[in-house]
């Protein structure tokens, strides 16, 4: 398959997020792009808008026939009719991680891996590259609050790419920077066992070309198995590593800090961002920066006008006596990092968080780890499990995660007794975490907490 001569792209699983900016990266081609997936949201409405086909009905009456590109992504369901029809009549197919290779091959590629801050840490790298006038591509597994996209393309030829571990798929990439921010367990329904997914992480790190850079989170075990000559650390304030902050001061619901590197030091940083992990991963996006030589002045400047990315410690709604943030997480590690930051930056405030579940296995195998990230919590509501692309599982439900949980102040609602309890309640501190939809619960529980 020759990209060049692809004229029409059929996407299946197309809002996706990772799948939705090679869509968008095709449109920007000149191609013709339709597809297919199971629900709509206000990613597939911006698709729509921006020109893309999509339909919500698993039906090859409805799929594109005259297609000479099908991508779809491994959380497709082997029974697919779509897919299954498209393999009988041999069109060519390939993963989405095989085609966003592909795209790459000719591009210098920052890839940023890790089973947490990926999305972050990658929005932030783009933007500091786009802000600064080096440029860049960027393939990002969320939306960019500056830019209202997952993908934007450049007349230089580099590339900012968030590197998937599901499926194995960064394992597609070459990259010539590398980032790895953890490899805490996860995906094990995939993986098997935490051991293997990390030899996946270190195949990763092991593939950066050989005059690339490698630049991994200080501490991370087994580093020692990474052989990259060019090998760099980073830290939020461990002076041990090459890259570090100091000086962090919480300030109108974002921090000031230094930054130090080898050679290098930019004084009083403003980062317009909560989360104490968010200046972490702005470390490793300046470390990444300083690699092409942006002056500190320029970096200085651009850093406070950096907005995030939807869902990532999103303030939603900030009134003196009532705070709403939702957050993607849906790992322990992340949902300690979320519940931890938001009680650092709001002290005082009793922290109420929603967390809804995102998949059966991953309930299963963390339940116990779960339940210990939520005890940080004042008062924890769950949701019912998002079952994504998996079956139920006997045994497993949310009431897995508060069978090991220490804090008795928790309760599991449906989604129309969580509006509920918001309106009598009125909570001082509230976040909703999940990957699943409880996003789209976002709107309707901003509307109640402004008329509080």
């Amino acid at each position: 398959m020759n990209l060049k001569d692809v004229k029409r792209v059929y996407c299946i699983g197309v809002g996706g997020i990772g799948m939705s900016a090679l869509a968008r990266y095709f449109l920007q081609t000149g191609a013709q792009v339709s597809g297919y997936d199971k629900m709509q949201t206000a990613l597939t409405k911006q698709l729509i808008a921006e020109g893309v086909q999509i339909h919500f009905e698993d039906n090859i009456n409805l799929l594109d026939r005259e297609a000479d590109c099908v991508i779809y992504t491994p959380a497709i369901p082997a029974d697919h009719q779509e897919l299954n029809w498209y393999k009988k009549h041999n069109y060519p197919l390939a993963k989405r991680s095989e085609v966003l290779s592909r795209v790459l091959e000719n591009k210098y590629t920052i890839a940023i891996a890790g089973t947490h801050g990926k999305t972050t840490m990658s929005a932030m790298t783009a933007y500091l590259l786009r802000e600064s006038g080096v440029g860049c591509h960027a393939f990002l597994g969320g939306i960019s609050v500056n830019y209202q996209t997952n993908y934007w393309s450049s007349s230089q030829k580099i590339a900012v790419v968030e590197a998937d571990e599901y499926d194995r798929s960064f394992l597609k990439l070459v990259p010539d920077i590398a980032v790895l921010s953890a490899m805490d367990p996860d995906h094990l329904d995939i993986y098997g066992t935490a051991e293997a997914m990390e030899e996946a992480f270190l195949q990763f790190a092991n593939s950066v070309r050989e005059d690339g850079l490698l630049l991994v989170k200080h501490g991370l075990k087994r580093t020692r198995e990474m052989k990259h000559s060019n090998f760099y650390s980073y830290s939020l304030q461990n002076d041990a590593a090459d890259y570090y902050a100091s000086d962090i001061r919480i300030h109108n619901g974002g921090y000031r800090f230094n930054i130090h590197g080898p050679k290098w030091y930019i004084q009083d940083i403003h980062l317009q961002m909560g989360g104490m992990h968010n200046v972490e991963n702005m470390v490793a996006a300046l470390a990444v920066a300083h690699k092409f030589d942006i002056q500190p002045s320029v970096l200085k400047e651009i850093i406070p006008g950096f907005r995030g990315v939807k869902r990532r410690f999103e303030y939603v709604v900030m009134k003196e006596d009532q705070v709403y943030i939702d957050d993607y997480a849906h790992h322990p590690e992340e949902l300690a990092a979320l519940i931890q930051g938001a009680k650092r930056m709001f002290p005082g405030k009793k922290c109420v968080v929603a967390f809804q579940p995102h998949l059966y296995s991953r309930t299963r195998d963390l339940a116990t780890a779960f339940a210990h990230s939520l005890d940080m919590a004042d008062e924890v509501i769950l949701l019912d499990i998002y079952p994504a692309r998996e079956k139920p599982m006997d045994g497993v439900t949310s009431s897995l995660i508060t069978q090991n949980m220490e804090n008795p102040a928790h309760n599991i609602l449906s989604k129309e007794g969580l509006l509920t309890y918001i309106k009598h309640a009125k909570p001082e501190l509230f976040i909703t975490a999940g990957a699943g939809d409880i996003d789209q619960l976002v709107p309707e529980i901003k509307k109640i907490m402004i008329a509080a």
